[in-house]
């Protein structure tokens, strides 16, 4: 599977400072591939700089939404972006480099073989760096109790560093996906499993974003505390019940 197949979907808000360095390290790791920036109106102009990024790299391209709405929703505004071409792979990743570039070339090794690929924290050779312990125990914890409550294998199901194939993201009933957050990243997964899709998970080194703030927030934690139990007994986790759910699950 050729890399320039592949499209990457980056969600920005007020990371202009991070958005050219992040870029050039994208293209550096992975050169074939195109990148697509979902900008939420940022007031400190990072559309405005997307744009003239774009038009010097045929490789990048920018879709510019009206107001902020939530990493969840930038996301889907992305997938349906890239559905609409033909790209066979579609990856989600930070634009404040706690997602490494260096590591995107094993996600697209990984997506020969299986249909979604994770990047994992949780795995042996995958760890943070740079993290206090209250966002260790948050993030670590988190996966956790979604893995217990949903029955799942998955060892970093909060994570947002993954590539799927298209054919995942057209068989998951995207527009119905309401989570942001963490609680997105849980839901995506969930629902590719329920429907038999093969889930990888790759080693990562996760480290804390170099400039700006944090984009989480206690409302984010919560909504994904209380949306697991909603995936758990929503029509989707009936699904489970179908052979080929319930291997995948296993």
């Amino acid at each position: 599977m050729e890399d320039r197949r592949a499209v990457i979907c980056l969600p920005t808000y007020d990371e202009r400072d991070n958005l050219a360095p992040i870029l050039a390290a994208i293209h550096c790791a992975a050169p074939q591939v195109d990148v697509l920036v979902i900008d939420d109106a940022s007031p400190d102009g990072t559309g405005e700089l997307a744009d003239r990024l774009a038009a010097e790299d045929p490789r990048v391209h920018v879709l510019h939404r009206a107001r902020k709405e939530g990493l969840g929703r930038a996301y889907l505004a992305g997938f349906g972006w890239a559905l609409v071409r033909p790209y066979r792979l579609v990856l989600e990743m930070d634009a404040d480099f706690s997602h490494d570039p260096r590591h995107l070339p094993s996600l697209l090794a990984a997506a020969r073989s299986a249909d979604v690929v994770l990047g994992s924290r949780y795995v042996p050779g995958g760890r943070t760096v740079d993290w206090g312990l209250g966002r260790k125990l948050v993030s670590r914890g988190g996966s956790l109790y979604a893995r217990k409550v949903l029955g799942l294998r998955v060892r970093d199901l909060t994570g947002g560093f993954k590539c799927f194939r298209r054919e995942v993201l057209e068989a998951i009933d995207l527009p119905s996906v309401a989570s942001t957050g963490y609680a997105f990243q849980i839901e995506v997964t969930f629902r590719a499993l329920l429907r038999g899709f093969r889930v990888a998970e790759v080693p990562i080194v996760f480290a804390d974003r170099r400039v700006g703030q944090s984009k989480m927030s206690r409302r984010i934690v919560l909504e994904a505390v209380r949306k697991v139990w909603e995936m758990r007994f929503s029509a989707f986790a009936r699904e489970a019940r179908h052979p080929a759910a319930a291997a995948s699950r296993a």
